[in-house]
């Protein structure tokens, strides 16, 4: 009975903070299915607007690294119950926004939350089935595209029958659900440390991508002219913020990026194709939407119900990696999954050439087909990438997630930057998303030499 009941607690807890995490995919698959409609209501232009979607990815980033060590020093059970507050908060927040600006902000508050979630989630995880980290964190990455499975189909329902208002609101009971139960289910952390958080560099490293983002604003909102004095600023201050996280990283006892263990030839690999894999597989599937809105004119229900095969597939190929994972090893799913990514890209690019000629019934299981091919690519990359490092160095789980976590959503914030600015400034929509998915392509292309880098299997213990 005693065990029965300590397996059955086991598995709650593993469900319990699965729960927080796709409610996290299904708000981020939500909301890209409401910015086309984001856009209009609001009355701003898509760099404005592609704020809405890069602050949460910006945010994200700095919080990431810095979520391992919090929930070293306060507990991981402290932590994932700040981290659901925060997001409804930042649901409410988002919810009630009067204007743009707002709703970025309550994004922001929602991405505090957020980010913090997968790698205090990932310790919490790899503290309850030590025996069988492996499998369960693989399963963990399968059941996150669960959330974009049901967003974009329930965000483009709600978007259409209650207004895109509605998408926040539904986070809150959720949240607040997931919330109890964690507080029921998690056990207080015993071995909590006393390290010091270095708040200092996480202040220099959100203040180098934002000024860089600034600047990629600024130069493409020229509307009335750019300020190019100000950009000279802005670029001057995002190279010294740069380099004074580097030397601040380099010299304090608890840096948030390790830069020795950055030195070491995986986790530089690791974390290079992260940077890249964010930017062409995750970030653009926040433009997707738009692309199918604008390009093929699509309702935003029916681009949800063609996001669904890109999830579906996630969610398929990842469960099946994951079993696999030990037999296969970690590079020929990467390569295979970067091969399908890249493939998507490129058929993806394709189509806009001819887009203004097909039929709105011929264009969903076109896209439907080709969306599927980009999830399984996806699936098959993800859980690989997230373990192929975790055993080179099995005590630090959720220092090594936060940083996987960092260098993929600054790639995805870097790639859906750059990717609006592309798009606004072009006269043809549908050329620009041909240049952008073409882009990415060549860049995954180029990423194949970092996956080579990494470790090919489990049982390499050494650098």
């Amino acid at each position: 009975m005693g065990e029965a009941y300590i397996v059955m607690r086991r598995h709650s807890i593993f469900a319990v903070v699965c729960m927080g995490l796709v409610l996290v995919s299904i708000s981020s698959s939500s909301v890209s299915v409401a910015f086309p409609v984001l856009m209009t209501d609001f009355n701003t232009n898509l760099v404005i607007a592609g704020w809405v979607l890069t602050s949460f990815q910006l945010v994200n980033t700095v919080i990431m690294p810095l979520a391992g060590k919090i929930s070293e020093t306060i507990g991981r059970k402290t932590l994932f119950a700040v981290c659901t507050l925060f997001f409804t908060v930042g649901s409410i927040v988002g919810a009630l926004a009067p204007n743009i600006y707002i709703l970025i902000l309550g994004r922001v508050i929602q991405a505090i939350g957020g980010g913090a979630f997968m790698p205090v989630c990932a310790g919490i995880v790899s503290d309850t089935f030590p025996e069988s980290r492996q499998r369960y964190i693989g399963l963990f990455t399968s059941i996150f595209p669960i959330g974009s499975i049901i967003g974009p189909n329930l965000g483009g329902w709600m978007v259409e029958t209650f207004g895109w208002r509605s998408i926040f609101w539904f986070n809150v009971p959720l949240c607040l659900a997931v919330l109890a139960l964690s507080l029921w289910l998690l056990q207080a952390d015993r071995n909590k440390t006393r390290s010091s958080i270095d708040f200092t560099g996480a202040g220099l490293l959100f203040g180098t991508i934002a000024a860089f983002m600034f600047v990629l604003t600024e130069i493409s909102n020229n509307t009335d002219g750019v300020n190019w004095p100000v950009v000279a600023v802005f670029v001057v201050l995002s190279i010294c913020l740069m380099l004074l996280f580097l030397r601040r990283e380099k010299h304090t006892a608890t840096p948030i990026v390790d830069m020795e263990l950055l030195k070491k030839k995986p986790f530089l690999a690791a974390n290079i194709f992260n940077f890249i894999y964010g930017a062409g597989a995750l970030g653009i599937a926040s433009l997707v939407p738009l692309y199918l809105v604008e390009v093929y004119h699509v309702s935003i229900l029916q681009s949800g119900v063609m996001l669904t095969a890109r999830s579906i597939g996630a969610v398929v190929m990842s469960t099946i990696t994951s079993f696999f994972l030990v037999r296969w090893g970690y590079r020929k799913p990467m390569l295979v999954g970067n091969l399908m990514i890249v493939v998507s890209l490129v058929l993806l690019g394709l189509r806009p050439a001819g887009a203004e000629g097909i039929a709105i019934f011929s264009a969903i299981p076109l896209m439907f087909g080709i969306l599927g091919l980009s999830g399984l690519g996806t699936g098959a990359t993800a859980p690989a990438a997230n373990n192929a490092c975790i055993e080179l160095m099995p005590d630090k789980v959720a220092t090594i997630s936060g940083l996987r976590g960092m260098f993929r959503n600054l790639g995805s914030t870097v790639g859906i930057t750059i990717a609006t600015v592309i798009i606004h400034n072009f006269q043809n929509t549908a050329l620009a998303f041909t240049v952008v998915f073409f882009a990415l392509a060549l860049i995954l292309l180029i990423a194949i030499p970092t996956i080579l880098n990494m470790p090919s299997s489990a049982e390499i213990k050494t650098f």
